[in-house]
């Protein structure tokens, strides 16, 4: 609710105070509620930073205040933050003020003064706090934290007569709400963006699964051809045949006990390193991996409608345990992530040549490995770019 609104409410229900006549009192409500809008905009030290793209830049990575399990527990913990400052604000503890008060010579009067006073700027510290809550993003809690905090100021600085102020720990209890409010968008994020890629897991495991098993029945139908063409050379006799058949049934068993080896060992596949310099720059990779038969495939699907230019492959290795490899990459490279608020992105800032050297450290040796990105459609679109 708006301050200006929370002051006409307040004074039409003070009636008796009214009454009086006192131009002194009223005109005190209105510097109140001059000084509490300018507030908003200020803290006690000078201006807060309304900007939230530039608070994000300045904070650097959002880290949780308050780390719970998943969102159901930041929902659970939120509503019995609610309860709690609901038992303050129904005992009258919400703002704190003197009682020994007098107004026009009488106690009475006064305490009664003090009371309407304290609801409205109760209403109005509280209107504010609900507009940072309504209005946090995620990870964005600094300008929140500043904006709540010139709303005490300003009500301990203009109650001063009356001793009035907000009590350290309702305020406590509405910071705790705007940290666990962001905690709970960001984890929100974070299971939806995990939900996806556990998704996008699932659908390219099961690709690799039907090309592995449509691999078994192909090699399977190939098999049962040449074992029928080599029992009929064998019945002709025909020994140079006979030999060269039965080398190429030997290649067919070794391929289908390599297939089904691919299609037990889930750990197995391929590691990638690939790069696109039209749309992320000279000096940025993917370090990835996938179970495909084709590992080609996976590539030219994440060079689809979503990036310019296809993705050149620098090396494609194959490992016995392909997961355990990937991830060791990726810890090599960990302090030169693009994305370190995901680190399920697997993009870097290092150079093809520095992937090389650690990936031979690890494996040994590779036989293929391309330095030098071929790029063709960026470089024959990068001429005909508009001049800046």
């Amino acid at each position: 609710m708006p301050v200006a609104g929370v002051v006409s409410d307040s004074l039409a229900i003070d009636s008796a105070v009214a009454g009086h006549g006192t131009g002194s009192l009223l005109a005190h409500i209105a510097e109140l509620e001059a000084a509490l809008a300018q507030a908003k905009g200020q803290t006690a030290n000078g201006v807060v930073e309304l900007d939230d793209q530039r608070v994000l830049q300045d904070v650097g990575i959002y880290r949780y205040h308050h780390p719970l399990e998943d969102a159901a527990a930041y929902k659970e913990r939120l509503r019995s933050l609610e309860v709690e400052m609901d038992t303050i604000v129904k005992s009258g503890r919400a703002v704190l003020a003197a009682d020994m008060f007098t107004f026009s010579g009488s106690l009475a009067k006064g305490r009664k003064m003090t009371a309407d006073l304290s609801k409205l700027m109760l209403r109005a510290y509280n209107a504010e706090a609900d507009n940072c809550v309504r209005s946090l993003r995620s990870g964005n809690i600094v300008t929140a934290k500043k904006r709540l905090q010139s709303a005490v100021t300003a009500i301990e600085k203009l109650g001063a007569i009356m001793e009035m102020r907000v009590n350290p720990e309702y305020h406590v209890l509405r910071v705790r709400e705007l940290e666990l409010t962001a905690d709970f968008q960001v984890k929100v994020q974070e299971e939806r963006e995990r939900a996806r890629e556990e998704r996008e897991l699932l659908r390219e495991q099961r690709r690799a699964e039907q090309e592995l098993a449509a691999e078994r029945e192909r090699l399977e139908k190939e098999r049962a051809h040449y074992q029928s063409a080599l029992e009929s050379l064998r019945f002709q006799g025909d020994q140079a045949a006979i030999a060269e058949l039965s080398s190429r049934l030997a290649q067919i068993d070794l391929a289908i006990e390599q297939n089904d080896y691919r299609i037990a060992n889930i750990r197995a596949g391929y590691v990638y390193v690939i790069s696109n310099i039209g749309a992320f720059g000279p000096d940025v990779v993917k370090i990835g991996m996938t179970r495909r038969l084709e590992p080609l495939d996976r590539v030219r699907e994440l060079g689809d409608a979503s990036v310019p230019f296809p993705y050149d492959v620098h090396v494609l290795y194959f490992s016995n345990d392909a997961i355990t490899l990937e991830n060791e990459l990726h810890k090599e490279f960990a302090g030169r992530r693009v994305n370190f608020v995901n680190e399920r992105r697997e993009f870097f800032f290092a150079t093809p040549a520095e992937v090389r050297e650690i990936l031979e450290k690890k494996t040994g040796g590779l036989l293929e490995f391309t330095e030098k990105p071929q790029a063709d459609q960026y470089f024959q679109s990068k001429g005909r770019w508009p001049r800046t």
